[in-house]
């Protein structure tokens, strides 16, 4: 089965997210920038969510998570919890 790694910043606004992504996109560390703006607990651990397979997450979490570039910097996403944006750091088939 599928895994992936991720990590997440989650805000309220579509614009806050896209803000914060210009701000990665411009060198600042995303783990850093999700430490200090994200109101989701993996904060703390600047924005990690582990390894989880298809189905662990909300849908709009796996359409970006096992589909798109590794590496990169995905979002604004919505979901029922407000904005992301989402990095993909590893992913097996």
């Amino acid at each position: 089965m599928a895994q992936a790694t991720a990590r997440h910043i989650l805000v309220d606004t579509e614009e806050k997210c896209t803000s914060l992504k210009e701000e990665i996109a411009n060198g600042a560390d995303f783990g850093e920038v999700a430490k200090a703006n994200s109101s989701c607990p993996s904060s703390q651990q600047g924005g990690d969510l582990g390894s989880f397979g298809p189905g662990m997450m909300v849908p709009e979490f796996d359409q970006v998570v096992f589909n798109e570039t590794v590496g990169e910097v995905h979002g604004p996403v919505k979901t029922q919890f407000g904005y992301h944006l989402l990095e993909v750091t590893s992913r097996t088939d």
